[in-house]
């Protein structure tokens, strides 16, 4: 298993940076920021996640071991492959990404190249509680919206059933939150 790769940048072909390692030339698929902020014969490290098919052997390289973390979360999702998780990290900083994740904006990840809304809605669902950042720690660039709670669990059970995140806060929007959670549901499903 490759962890790590130290060298100098000698290429940039389309979205690959060939990064060479006394003198074999390691081709490295990375997101755009990282594209960007290496230039040629620079020197490099970047943390490695090797997707090894029968036909090829790809390397996705990161500049950021949380970056690479987050790469690997958005893999455990059902139906995102590499190149999809690749295109999420493009649509903005880790950070933004991880906001977007965390507060359920489906619209900024169906943004991301390939990603549909079902695929964003799954990012979503699976990933909400595990990008690892709190309302409140730069969130608000993305959550600004007034709405419910992303963690109600009303909204939660609505998107299960398949209303996006938007609809469910929608439909509850006006019922008292004091009543439980399955009159909530009950409510917001007759309107």
């Amino acid at each position: 298993m490759i962890a790590t790769i130290s060298g100098v940048i000698s290429e940039k072909i389309d979205d690959l940076l060939v990064i060479d390692v006394a003198g074999v030339g390691y081709g490295l698929t990375v997101n755009v920021d990282d594209y960007s902020r290496f230039e040629l014969g620079g020197k490099a490290k970047f943390y490695i996640y090797e997707h090894i098919r029968e036909q090829s052997h790809d390397l996705f390289g990161f500049s950021s071991l949380s970056t690479k973390k987050l790469f690997e979360q958005l893999l455990s999702v059902k139906n995102v492959g590499p190149k999809v998780a690749v295109a999420v990290l493009n649509i903005g900083s880790e950070d933004y990404v991880r906001s977007a994740i965390a507060s359920g904006e489906v619209k900024i990840l169906q943004g991301a190249k390939g990603v549909g809304k079902r695929a964003a809605e799954q990012i979503v669902v699976e990933l909400r509680d595990k990008v690892g950042i709190v309302v409140g720690d730069g969130a608000e660039a993305v959550v600004g919206r007034a709405g419910l709670g992303m963690q109600d669990e009303a909204v939660q059970a609505l998107i299960a059933l398949g209303y996006s995140d938007i609809d469910a806060e929608k439909a509850l929007k006006g019922i008292d939150d004091s009543i439980s959670t399955e009159e909530r549901i009950k409510l917001a499903l007759k309107r």
